[in-house]
């Protein structure tokens, strides 16, 4: 029997076809009837198999007694859980129970409409995600431009004529804040339309090998780069008019924040010519239609918010916002934006971390500060931690430091279905259904997808006696953290009750309903209920990308803040950054490298690891370096190199090659499975380093708080002289 679903491990959605026998997987393969991934599929979907048959993963509630973990009931597991949480929060107070939220909840329907009610019940303001170590200048930059964090233009890649990438590696990733399954095929059409692909990274990635050009960068000079290239276009007359830009504030202040930032100037500190800056900007300016896209690279530094800012600001200054071709905003059929008020830029640092003073935004900290939290005592000390679906020892800066911070917790309560590295020092382990055992609808992705899409999965297998989808959990958790019979606590419970008797299903059908295909798809079909869905379980397309302007704004004066208050006020620390960064490469800092990640397509952050498929072949976890810098430090190809930073050491194997910017050296993210008490039995084979045992939680970007990863200075040695 085939069976059609969405993949849920990355933000690409393909659809798979998955054969069965009765309760077994007999193969897994891209579905060719699916209308946005048309039959494209990658390594990670095939080892849906071994995830779902993993004997690794937990099928029971896991408790802590006297050292060991003990398998318990449900009941007894979730009054221990709820119990250990509200105990805390009556000796303590309620900011002394922190929330974690890791990368696999958006990818969860359940997880996405029933957390934050928990969150809600706790009423913590140490909130926690992956957010902070990812895309938060993303988010920045949407809610202070357009009003709401997830009003993020997506660029429009199956029309547009001219593509710059900065900082990110589509064909690894599939796509990240851009929804795009098969995308090599996707850049392939560019180029056979008479377009072109360019990229901007430290390291000459897959997507670089690809493309039609590339300029090596230095890491954390992306706001340097795209100033100079602010100054061109705006001094050479080379911004057009467009619709977006009639309703765009604050446009003479763009001219007067790029006086002074010339190609001459930031060449040095970036490692891109003048001239080659120029031509960049030019041929960006100039192409028919062309879209400016950054990921990682761009916002995982220092300088985060002001660099995914100023791709935007590019965007609009050239005609490519909301116009086909370019960068244009989604229409999703459930909407998390819509009905939404707007966000003000004074929304960014409502509250601060009680230790550091890092800002709040979106109602959560930055995770760089979570492992201070828990050490520094006094008022508001960070004493218990619940997380769901994250891994913060292998995912966050300086993990070894949160590693030994988590030891010190007086309660840890973990939703996650392995025992890894972080949740070996849970006292309660919530393992859900796995993700052929539950219900899903990408409600994230689909508002940030190249077309307009909607596809619902039903379970393709039920789940076993005994055991829970997220939803359930995190509801029935919920209801255990809100006993008693306080007025606004039994509202809480209320509203809860409600939300889970109409569960999953009921919760989209509702959305739908208020969403903009109520009343008929653009193609002249039926309105867009759960049951079309159902009648389409291949998925639907609901057509391309569409000019969304001024509807999708959410500011309060309904306008574009093109330079908004926040951002500006952040430039004179990027100034200083220049400073420092051309101190650097005159090379006043000797025997220092710049390590920058890396991803790969056969991994999943740091949960995939245990499938046999995905971790077979060479070695993963290798330290890559230019022959240059191999012969400067007298490291060997293949030979063991200490990596050292201001917060730790690793050794690590060495692959030389000059796919790798001089002075710059990678390290993949998600490894580092050797620490004791692992319960994952083919992970721990081949455990490799964790790049975030070196990375520095005291490199932050400022203005937000994201953890900046990109560029975190290291020394590299032979590990045997």
């Amino acid at each position: 029997m085939k069976r059609p679903m969405t993949c849920p491990l990355c933000e690409a959605m393909c659809g798979l076809l998955v054969e069965t026998d009765g309760p077994s997987i007999t193969g897994i393969r891209g579905d060719p009837d699916d209308p946005f991934s048309r039959g494209h599929v990658c390594p990670k979907a095939v080892a849906l198999q071994d995830l779902h048959e993993d004997p690794d993963r937990l099928r029971q509630p896991l408790l802590k007694v006297r050292g060991r973990f003990e398998p318990v009931s449900w009941p007894v597991a979730l009054v221990a859980a709820a119990d250990g949480l509200r105990a805390v929060q009556q000796r303590h107070g309620r900011d002394a129970v922190a929330t974690y939220a890791g990368n696999p909840t958006v990818h969860s329907v359940g997880a996405a409409l029933f957390l934050p009610g928990l969150v809600k019940a706790l009423g913590s303001r140490n909130r926690y995600t992956a957010t902070s170590v990812d895309q938060l200048p993303h988010h920045v930059a949407a809610a202070t431009m357009f009003g709401h964090p997830l009003l993020i233009p997506i660029p429009d890649l199956d029309r547009t004529q001219h593509l710059v990438i900065i900082g990110a590696n589509p064909l690894a990733s599939n796509g990240s804040l851009m929804t795009a399954p098969d995308v090599a095929r996707r850049l392939r059409a560019i180029r056979s339309r008479g377009g072109r692909v360019v990229v901007v990274d430290p390291r000459r990635t897959e997507t670089a090998l690809v493309a039609d050009t590339h300029h090596f960068v230095r890491p954390g000079t992306d706001a340097f780069l795209l100033l100079a290239m602010l100054h061109v276009i705006l001094t050479e007359g080379l911004d057009r008019p467009s619709r977006a830009r009639e309703l765009a504030l604050e446009l003479d202040t763009l001219r007067e924040l790029a006086a002074g930032w010339t190609p001459d100037r930031v060449a040095p500190a970036t490692g891109i010519s003048a001239e080659a800056v120029r031509t960049l900007a030019r041929d960006f300016a100039t192409a028919p239609s062309a879209a400016l896209y950054g990921r990682v690279g761009v916002s995982m530094q220092e300088f985060g918010a002001v660099s995914t800012w100023l791709i935007t600001v590019l965007n609009l200054i050239t005609g490519r916002l909301d116009e086909p071709g370019g960068v244009m905003f989604t229409n999703p059929a459930v909407d998390p934006v819509r009905g939404r008020g707007g966000y003000a830029p004074d929304r960014i640092g409502r509250w601060h971390s009680r230790v550091r003073g890092l800002p709040e935004f979106m109602g959560e900290l930055p995770v760089a500060t979570l492992a201070e939290e828990i050490e520094t005592p006094g008022p508001g000390q960070v004493r218990a931690l619940l997380t769901h679906a994250g891994n913060p020892v292998l995912s966050t800066p300086n993990g070894a430091r949160l590693e030994r911070a988590l030891a010190q917790l007086e309660c840890l309560v973990c939703v996650d279905f392995y025992v890894n590295e972080t949740t070996r020092h849970a006292h309660v382990i919530l393992p859900p259904v796995g993700p052929l055992e539950r219900a899903h609808y990408d409600v994230v992705f689909h508002a940030l997808a190249v077309r307009n899409t909607a596809k619902w999965t039903p379970p393709l297998f039920r789940p076993p006696v005994g055991t829970m989808p997220d939803w359930q959990i995190l509801s029935a958790l919920t209801e255990q953290l809100q006993r008693g019979w306080h007025w606004r606590t039994l509202r809480q419970r209320m509203a809860t009750r409600a939300l889970r008797r109409l569960g999953v299903r009921g919760v989209l059908s509702h959305e739908l309903a208020k969403g903009p295909y109520a009343r008929g798809t653009p193609t002249g079909g039926a309105p867009l209920t759960m049951a079309a869905l159902e009648s389409h379980p291949h998925g639907m397309d609901l057509g391309p990308l569409i000019p969304m302007l001024p509807a999708r704004l959410r500011t309060a004066s309904g306008k574009i803040h093109a330079a908004p208050a926040a951002i500006v006020a952040d430039l004179p620390r990027v100034a200083r950054g220049l400073d420092s960064a051309l101190e650097a490469a005159q090379g006043q800092h000797p025997g220092t490298l710049l390590l920058i990640g890396r991803r790969a397509l056969r991994s999943n952050n740091s949960w995939m690891h245990n499938s046999t498929r995905l971790v077979r072949g060479k070695p993963a976890c290798t330290l890559l370096m230019h022959p240059q810098d191999a012969a400067t430090y007298g490291v060997a190809d293949g030979a063991v190199a200490r990596v050292t930073s201001r917060v730790g050491t690793v050794e690590v194997p060495v692959v030389v090659t000059d796919s790798m910017m001089p002075g710059v050296v990678s390290l993949p993210h998600g490894w580092g499975h050797g620490r004791p008490g692992v319960q994952l039995s083919t992970a721990t084979t081949v455990p490799g380093v964790s790049i975030n045992d070196l990375t520095d939680d005291a490199r932050v970007d400022a203005l937000c708080g994201v953890a900046g990863f990109s560029g975190t200075p290291v020394t590299v040695t032979p590990a045997d002289p």
